[in-house]
């Protein structure tokens, strides 16, 4: 399902997602075949085998919600009869093993009552997919400004076994420049070590800046893949 670079020998980063549901998020977890998902309100992301069957495409579209495109991590080639792309995307996955962690006693730990907060941020930030329940998914910090608004976020979503996914990096554009998501990748981090883990992330591949960001605090690419956010056939009217 990936292409690998400097592959780690730890494959749950194969499918994070499933292995997340299947492990540390299984009280999310949606489905108990091979196709499983979060609930859209916590996280758009279906697990799902590599190389889907007729009977796994049958199960994302069941599980797909009304309206929405279903994200198809790492499937190459055509879609079955009746399923339309909506967008193609390609994306790159980091090992935060050679990151340098530290703590960020000024950042707040964020939660159900700060959503509104984040959600704005993220609007406004674009950092990727974020839900009013995405902060279920593990610890969330924020640093905020003399008036106490929120300008910059970072947190934990996906977690196979022996990892945790840094995500939701973002800085309001008006206080770029000060090292402020820096800050909050090394306290997310320091988080993630202090439980025996590893963190890792995920980017688009031509979000040049983020990747130069990742890198230079020490995230090694692990792996590029394609993501497909395809709409599955419309149900027959009158079928049960």
């Amino acid at each position: 399902m990936t292409t690998a670079v400097n592959r780690t020998l730890d494959t749950v980063l194969d499918d994070p997602v499933r292995a997340s549901l299947f492990g540390a998020h299984s009280r999310f977890r949606i489905g108990d075949g091979a196709v499983v998902r979060y609930p859209p309100e916590v996280a758009r992301f279906v697990g799902h085998p590599r190389c889907p069957s007729a009977a796994d495409f049958a199960a994302l579209a069941r599980l797909a919600v009304p309206g929405a495109p279903v994200s198809l991590r790492g499937v190459r080639g055509p879609l079955p009869p009746g399923w339309t792309v909506a967008d193609r995307l390609t994306l790159v996955q980091y090992d935060g093993s050679g990151l340098r962690t530290a703590q960020a006693p000024d950042a707040d730990i964020l939660g159900p009552a700060d959503v509104d907060e984040i959600l704005d941020l993220v609007q406004r930030t674009r950092p990727g997919p974020f839900e009013r329940r995405t902060v279920e998914l593990g610890t969330y910090l924020g640093l905020r400004d003399g008036d106490g608004r929120l300008i910059a976020l970072a947190g934990e979503r996906l977690h196979p076994p022996g990892w945790t996914e840094i995500s939701a990096v973002c800085t309001d554009p008006a206080h770029r420049g000060h090292g402020l998501a820096t800050r909050l990748i090394r306290a997310v981090g320091h988080g993630i070590r202090a439980r025996g883990e590893v963190p890792f992330l995920h980017t688009s591949a031509a979000n040049s800046s983020a990747r130069a960001l990742y890198e230079a605090l020490g995230f090694r690419l692990r792996a590029t893949l394609p993501l497909v956010l395809a709409h599955p056939p419309s149900p027959t009217p009158g079928a049960s």
